[in-house]
Formats: C-alpha cells, structure tokens, sequence
C-alpha cells in the first residue's frame, strides 16, 4: 500500500440566472492510502482504445468530505484526472474506486 495525495473535485450547482443551474467545480486537497493499482484498456467499439483504471483510494475523510461524499467527481492521480465511479464509506474513512479519465 503507497501513500497518496492529491485532489478530489467535488460539484457545486449553483444558480447562475432565474432559473439557470450549472455546476462548478471545487477541489480540496487529501492525504491517502493507494489500496489498489491496477488499469485496463479497452478498444470496443472506438478507433482509439481508452485507458480505465481500477484504483481504489483510501482517504480520512474530514467532516466536509463525510457530508458531501454523494458531490465527488474526480481525483488526481498521476497528473490526470479520473472520474470517481463508486465512494465506499467506512468511517472514519472512504474508499474511492477509480474508472476512466475525467473530461468534464
């Protein structure tokens, strides 16, 4: 298990006119563990094939991240940002599964 830090995106909607929502982005810095470190890449039916990944995160979670866990949209790790497909909470911690890059 290696140690990790980075950031997690958490989404914001916020009304920017009557009636017009849009989310935005907020990032938080966190301390981790990296529990699991594996990628696929797959072809499907695309030209150019995508590179997922099935890392698990494990982080402290403080209490914004324990009320706002359903809001995390993606972590850094490996100067890219990857989507956060499932958020298990275990308190005091949640562990975060990655899946695909993050283009949002």
């Amino acid at each position: 298990m290696s140690k990790w830090f980075g950031k997690i995106g958490y989404a914001e909607t916020l009304e920017t006119e009557p009636s017009v929502y849009e989310e935005t982005m907020k990032e938080r810095d966190y301390y981790g563990d990296l529990v699991r470190n594996t990628r696929r890449f797959a072809l499907g039916d695309q030209v150019n094939g995508e590179t997922t990944v099935s890392n698990q995160l494990s982080i402290l979670a403080d209490p914004f991240a324990q009320e706002h866990f359903y809001a995390m949209r993606y972590a850094t790790l490996y100067g890219a940002k990857w989507t956060i497909d499932n958020v298990d909470v275990q308190f005091p911690r949640l562990i975060l599964t990655l899946g695909g890059q993050y283009h949002g």
